[in-house]
């Protein structure tokens, strides 16, 4: 949609306001100051970016689908103003009191998100309880002394009406010191995800083990693929099916620690044989591979 603001101007000589532009009232819940874009495009930029996990140019060119007259450049600008409102509703205090103070308590759980090395670490502060996030903020490091201002601020946002009774985490040094040093006496609980995949490590080591020497029995396909190439008859497309299947097998990993892949291949490369081994003891298909 488009919209068209008039902008007035007072003319009286003896007004303070004499030619000073005056905006509609109404202009605030549409757009922000001084912007051509509305906040239906601000909120869609947004979404496309991190629900979508699309680029600038993938989503200047989804807004010029819409018929959205727009250069990259402002997408890029309006990402940025995005991020910023983004930020001030995480931390508005008053609407975070108002979500938790029915539940009077709060579980912090707390970890860092690094897209690749050498780049900012995102750090996710939010209630385990109501699922509120409550600071994300992104910093060069994971010190302790980094961590430390992070934890207060969050503290000081929900106030003594909402104490903070427990925390999760990964169990890294700095954030253990971090939660030590600002919320003495309060339990640190290990993430349940990292307390199992750290009691199931010699398990997952055997199980990749295993996995590479079921790998070993399985070389050969792209061999067999070469010979049935250009084969049309029933016995190639069935062969040929079957590759598909041990081909799917060897890429379809599970995840550890609730899926053992090696264990997965196992029972992927079993049907198989067994539908193999049925196909040629009823002689209803292959005679023989």
């Amino acid at each position: 949609m488009r919209y068209i603001l008039k902008i007035r101007r007072c003319r009286q000589p003896d007004c303070s306001l004499l030619r000073k532009p005056l905006r509609p009232e109404a202009e605030g819940a549409l757009a922000l100051p001084r912007f051509e874009y509305g906040f239906d495009i601000l909120a869609l930029i947004g979404a496309l970016r991190y629900s979508e996990h699309q680029t600038v140019p993938e989503i200047h060119q989804a807004l010029l689908d819409r018929h959205v007259e727009i250069s990259e450049r402002n997408v890029t600008h309006l990402l940025h103003r995005y991020e910023e409102l983004l930020a001030l509703r995480l931390g508005d205090s008053s609407r975070l009191r108002s979500l938790l103070e029915p539940q009077e308590r709060v579980v912090l759980a707390i970890d860092g998100l690094q897209p690749d090395v050498g780049h900012e670490v995102l750090w996710v502060i939010r209630d385990v309880l109501s699922g509120e996030i409550l600071l994300a903020q992104a910093l060069l490091g994971s010190r302790e002394a980094d961590l430390v201002p992070l934890l207060r601020h969050v503290r000081e946002a929900l106030g003594e009406r909402l104490p903070i009774v427990g925390v999760i985490s990964d169990g890294q040094v700095s954030i253990r010191n971090a939660v030590a040093h600002v919320l003495p006496g309060v339990p640190h609980q290990l993430c349940q995800f990292h307390f199992l995949r750290e009691a199931a490590r010699p398990v997952f080591e055997a199980d990749r083990h295993a996995k590479v020497q079921l790998k070993r029995h399985l070389r050969g396909i792209r061999k067999l693929e070469r010979v049935l190439e250009g084969r049309t008859d029933t016995h190639a497309l069935a062969i040929s099916e079957y590759c598909l299947a041990v081909r799917s097998a060897l890429t379809d990993d599970g995840r550890p620690p609730l899926a053992a892949n090696g264990l997965k291949l196992h029972q992927r490369i079993q049907q198989v044989h067994t539908s193999l081994h049925r196909v040629i003891t009823t002689k209803k298909g292959l005679t023989s591979p």
